[in-house]
């Protein structure tokens, strides 16, 4: 079941963090880091108060949003499984790995099961390059992972 958050309630709470954080020595990130562990991503709205607050233009927030792979526009699932695509987990299987896990969740990259329950993202390194292939759950880090711990990590989703 997914909560629906008002526009004003978007802004209010979007203020209050932005507030809040705007005093360190550059903001932008942690601002942004903040607004997508309230929101799970970094809602529009906020973008035009992160640049009147910043004094930046709409356009340098939406850029830095846009460019950091780690950030969303839009709400992502219940959990987000993340498959390391760096060059140490590809030679050790991650393609397969990564070809099996959108099998198994019957959804690509950026993209989230029709029931909410999992966003399935690519990261570009996880630091477990010695235990390659590695994958995230839900911020919990796992190597070596193969098919048959691949199967358990989906487990634990709970759908």
């Amino acid at each position: 079941m997914t909560v629906r958050i008002s526009a004003g309630e978007i802004t209010q709470r979007s203020q209050d963090i932005i507030r809040h954080l705007k005093h360190l020595e550059g903001p932008m990130l942690p601002i942004l880091h903040a607004l997508q562990a309230e929101f799970g991503h970094v809602p529009n709205e906020a973008k035009q108060i992160i640049a009147g607050e910043l004094n930046l233009s709409r356009a340098e927030v939406h850029g830095v949003v846009t460019f950091y792979p780690e950030f969303r526009d839009h709400p992502g699932g219940r959990h987000v499984l993340k498959i390391c695509r760096a060059e140490a987990c590809q030679s050790m299987g991650g393609d397969a790995l990564a070809d099996r896990v959108r099998q198994l969740l019957g959804i690509d990259f950026h993209q989230t099961t029709a029931d909410d329950a999992v966003t399935l993202e690519p990261v570009y390194c996880l630091g477990l390059c010695a235990c390659a292939p590695a994958a995230m759950l839900d911020g919990e880090v796992y190597g070596r992972v193969d098919e048959r711990c691949l199967s358990e990590i989906v487990g634990e989703i709970g759908r």
